[in-house]
């Protein structure tokens, strides 16, 4: 079986449509997982070499059409693991305590994707500065290969600062906002 990008961009608007939260699609010449809806914390790794790991494992995996031996999908793989955001935060948390202030929370991307402060442009933000939020409220969407992922508040607080613009692209590890904690 192979897949070709615009059957999978079929596929991926199919699962859309659907309640679906988890596919894997396995054939002779690839594997394809597709998690939807997973909390935050459920996508961050518990360190930087489980993340290695990880990395290594996906890139390890041939895909249609890619003629690496294992030693250079090793290489690939190495290359991905490290970040490649400066200045990128060694905590894969996406709640890290300000340097500046340490008593303001910063939420940082736990992804790279497109940031989105409302679920469309006709609804109102998710959150504005100076709004209370609650532990599991959404604070915005990031979007990451046409999947909408809700990022959700882990502590409550207020919003002190929102540093990204609506649409703007978004590195791992970017800081998105800072929150005061309740």
């Amino acid at each position: 079986m192979s897949l070709d990008l615009n059957e999978l961009r079929e596929l991926l608007a199919a699962i859309d449509q659907t309640d679906i939260t988890e596919l894997t699609l396995k054939s002779a010449d690839f594997e394809l997982t597709v998690h939807r809806g997973v909390r935050v914390e459920e996508r961050l790794y518990a360190s930087d070499s489980d993340h290695r790991q990880a990395v290594e494992a996906s890139a390890s995996r041939q895909i249609v059409g890619d003629s690496r031996t294992d030693s250079e999908a090793k290489q690939v793989a190495q290359s991905a693991a490290t970040p490649s955001v400066p200045n990128a935060p060694s905590n894969d948390s996406p709640l890290r305590d300000s340097k500046s202030d340490r008593r303001l929370i910063e939420v940082n991307s736990p992804m790279v994707g497109t940031f989105y402060r409302a679920a469309s442009p006709d609804e109102p933000p998710f959150v504005e500065v100076g709004d209370r939020i609650r532990k599991g409220q959404t604070v915005c969407i990031i979007e990451a290969m046409k999947l909408m992922n809700e990022l959700e508040a882990e502590i409550g607080g207020e919003v002190v600062e929102i540093l990204v613009q609506n649409g703007e692209p978004i590195e791992y590890g970017q800081l998105l906002l800072r929150l005061n904690p309740d």
